[in-house]
């Protein structure tokens, strides 16, 4: 059975950081390309895409959260990372971790298979 669990949510202020965590059960994790995803608050079923990193390491980010987000993934522990610093009020939302077999287009939702439940970020002035 394929899960997916992240944490580290959590309410911040501005400026705060926070690190999420993602942890892949019941896939081969060396094999998978995995991403982070934010739905926005009052905005059902738009996930916009935020981070993603392939089975090789390779990291894309979305321009909003370039220079403040870095997206990782630890082969031993199964498990991938978004460490986020200089958070805003804009990134405030549910984050959903998600894998995909393909790398290609890591920012379409639609191409990702298997999702986690989310963990909630409010970040407040």
């Amino acid at each position: 059975q394929v899960q997916l669990a992240e944490s580290g949510g959590d309410s911040v202020q501005v400026g705060g950081s926070l690190k999420l965590s993602c942890v892949v059960s019941g896939l081969p994790f060396g094999d998978t390309c995995l991403g982070w995803f934010r739905q926005f608050p009052g905005v059902e079923r738009e996930l916009g895409a935020i981070a993603g990193i392939s089975d090789i390491g390779t990291t894309s980010y979305a321009d909003s959260v370039k220079g403040r987000f870095t997206i990782s993934r630890d082969s031993i522990k199964d498990t991938m990372y978004l460490q986020m610093n200089n958070l805003t009020s804009d990134d405030t939302g549910m984050y959903y971790c998600a894998s995909t077999n393909g790398f290609t287009r890591w920012d379409l939702a639609a191409n990702f298979t298997y999702w986690g439940q989310g963990t909630q970020v409010t970040v407040s002035s």
